[in-house]
């Protein structure tokens, strides 16, 4: 069977998905593209030859079985629920709503309807950090303590004006890109107890709420996580990376050379896991300084997301990145929004992963205030 499948919004982040779909076929076919600003769908034409060309996504449903998003982050709920209701498949771009109460509709729909949604989480399509995660789950360099998380880039209004609106956004920075890594550290680290986040738009002027971000939790097992994401870095020396500090050393992912490394200068002792680890090749540059894991394949792994997507639609199993799971993690963000804004600590418990309710759970102090929010 191969899937009709519609991009609806052909910005910055649909040139990620279209730039390799096409290996992906025959399982599917790009039939329709949908953006209201036409130079926008003539460059996304060029990677769809083929493809239906429309400024309304109404008129695109009966040529898709499934659609990817792509659309500022005010308008997800209502092009999801649209779609669903017209009886296709969705992958929505995170985040998956700007408030708890259109990402709950959107739950709710997806169980009337019985259609796929997935939420474009794409790291946890990635081998390099889903490997990171099972080093970090697994064990197997000691129990972890301690997950640093650093994003640094820079994001200016030539993504559209809409990018420094938190009325548009649902926030800043950190709704909009951090929740990658909340949803990251709740996956790695198990259940939140409670956090800080700490903001500011100073050397991002553009944005009305943060550009720059810094985020602290403790968990359950006592671990903690840490991201800090700024939108304004005119230079870094971390770009994306990871450091997770365990009982055996500390593991450092660098997404740019897309590898783990194993530091180990005060470790005892052999270590089992290290020693499979060199068996297997791993690369020692050192006696406390080993590669433990390259990632075979550089890319935004767009590809595997969407080929998860399809498996999804073929088999009814649901998606990694559901909606109940998507949610909690935004919930997270915006307890911590709400605790910032009243000057507390933020009390995350009952937002684990496992823990999700069909019910609003979280103050309003932190979301946008929308009209049919």
């Amino acid at each position: 069977m191969t899937a009709r499948l519609g991009m609806i919004g052909c910005g910055t982040m649909a040139g990620a998905y279209l730039a390799g779909l096409r290996e992906l076929e025959p399982r599917l076919k790009i039939t329709a593209l949908c953006d209201i600003d036409p130079a926008k769908l003539d460059r996304a034409s060029k990677s769809a030859p083929g493809a239906k060309l429309f400024t309304d996504y109404h008129a695109m449903f009966s040529e898709c079985d499934a659609v990817v998003i792509a659309l500022p982050h005010d308008l997800h709920r209502d092009a999801a629920r649209d779609c669903m209701r017209a009886g296709l498949h969705v992958l929505l771009e995170k985040p998956m709503a700007i408030t708890e109460r259109q990402c709950l509709d959107l739950i709710r729909l997806q169980r009337e309807t019985g259609r796929v949604l997935a939420v474009g989480y794409v790291l946890r399509h990635d081998p390099l950090w889903s490997k990171m995660g099972e080093l970090i789950t697994g064990g197997s360099f000691g129990e972890v303590f301690h997950v640093s998380i650093w994003t640094e880039q820079f994001t200016d209004l030539s993504r559209g004006a809409w990018v420094g609106d938190p009325r548009r956004v649902g926030g800043g920075q950190l709704l909009s890109h951090g929740c990658h890594y909340i949803d990251l550290m709740l996956l790695w680290l198990g259940r939140p107890v409670s956090g800080t986040h700490v903001g500011t738009n100073r050397g991002t002027p553009w944005m009305k709420m943060e550009g720059t971000s810094n985020v602290a939790i403790r968990f359950e097992s006592g671990a903690l996580g840490y991201h800090f994401g700024t939108w304004g870095a005119r230079g870094t020396r971390l770009g994306y990376s990871v450091h997770a500090h365990t009982t055996e050393g500390m593991l450092d992912l660098d997404h740019a050379q897309g590898t783990i490394t194993l530091h180990r200068d005060r470790s005892g002792g052999d270590l089992p896991a290290l020693q499979a680890a060199l068996a297997a090749g791993a690369k020692v540059d050192g006696p406390t300084r080993t590669v433990v894991y390259r990632r075979p394949v550089e890319g935004k792994h767009t590809n595997a997301e969407v080929s998860e997507f399809l498996d999804c639609i073929e088999t009814g199993r649901e998606p990694v990145a559901n909606p109940r799971v998507s949610l909690q993690s935004l919930r997270v963000i915006w307890r911590l929004y709400d605790a910032e804004h009243h000057g507390v600590v933020a009390d995350l418990r009952g937002l684990g992963l496992d823990q999700f309710t069909e019910k609003p759970i979280v103050g309003t102090a932190g979301q946008p205030d929308v009209d049919g929010a």
